[in-house]
């Protein structure tokens, strides 16, 4: 059944006057001189054994607005970092004896703010606007569930261009690389779809939501000798982190393997640190090194390369 307008409407009303009643559009929010951010970053870490990505995740806040706000909140002596007993690279976020007293003072605030509304309710009503409050935040909470990532192969209607766009943005933006360097994906991405019938050949897409975020490829037929040349591995900047990266990379080799060739080589710049770490955890090791500056600013070029798989593994 289709929703009507009117009702849309009125959800869109009654959520803005409840935003502008809870204090979330002035100053002093929660009794205090924070922002709505930081007091829900402080009670979300009141919970315990929080780190600085579930903040993230529960603020739907990217990592650099999070990595901020914590620092405000570590300066003011509200919020103390420690290592995690399982793994000492993510650190635990504490709330000191100042935070405990803090975040009191907003739970006291926010619920004498509640009673004080809900007292004007008959129970009956109480119950439906407990009941309807959390059956709209579990809708509005699904809305931010991301959509499922498929992995799929061969050309696609847009696939060029897309896998051509997704190489232009990321250099541009890391290494400084401009019109050459997308002529040459484009032109190399347009050459290899002629040979896409080769069965040596291959190209894998990553999808969510019906868009290209991700794409890999393997030529069998540029470097010759039985040599697998891996070509075009991009990852959206908003698709790092959900492990599609790692499912693009095994689905190609394991077509390598497959097809039985004698090694797989892959050309990329240094600096690329994560790349890097994820070539190598897959038995690629450093052959080569270059320095190149034919893509508009100077890199150092790496060449990387995976034996064949043995036999029985």
């Amino acid at each position: 059944m289709a929703l009507s307008e009117q009702i849309v409407d009125e959800i869109r009303i009654h959520s803005r006057k409840m935003v502008r009643e809870l204090g979330f559009t002035g100053r002093g929010f929660a009794g205090t001189d924070l922002s709505p951010s930081s007091v829900h970053a402080l009670l979300e870490i009141e919970k315990g054994d929080v780190a600085a990505r579930d903040i993230g995740d529960a603020l739907h806040m990217d990592k650099s607005s999070v990595s901020r706000m914590l620092r405000k909140l570590i300066d003011a002596g509200w919020v103390y970092e420690d290592s995690g007993e399982k793994d000492h690279r993510v650190k635990r976020l504490s709330l000191t004896s100042a935070g405990k007293t803090q975040v009191g003072q907003i739970n006291h605030f926010a619920r004498q703010q509640v009673q004080t509304a809900i007292e004007r309710l008959t129970p009956e009503q109480r119950h439906i606007v407990s009941n309807g409050l959390r059956l709209y935040g579990e809708a509005l909470a699904q809305t931010h569930t991301p959509a499922a990532i498929s992995i799929q192969s061969g050309y696609r209607p847009g696939v060029m261009a897309r896998i051509t766009e997704l190489h232009a943005l990321f250099y541009a933006r890391t290494a400084g690389f401009g019109q050459a360097f997308e002529s040459v994906v484009a032109g190399g991405l347009a050459e290899f779809g002629y040979r896409l019938g080769n069965p040596k050949n291959a190209i894998w897409t990553a999808i969510q939501d019906g868009q290209i975020i991700g794409s890999i490829a393997i030529d069998g037929e540029d470097m010759g000798s039985g040599k697998a040349h891996l070509r075009w591995f991009i990852v959206n900047v908003s698709a790092r982190g959900s492990g599609v990266g790692k499912q693009l990379l095994d689905t190609a080799l394991a077509f390598v393997d497959a097809q039985s060739f004698t090694e797989t080589h892959l050309w990329t710049f240094s600096g690329l640190e994560a790349a890097r770490h994820l070539y190598e955890s897959r038995s690629f090791s450093l052959a080569e090194e270059r320095p190149g500056s034919q893509w508009g600013s100077k890199v150092l070029e790496q060449r990387f390369v995976r034996p064949a798989k043995p036999e029985g593994r």
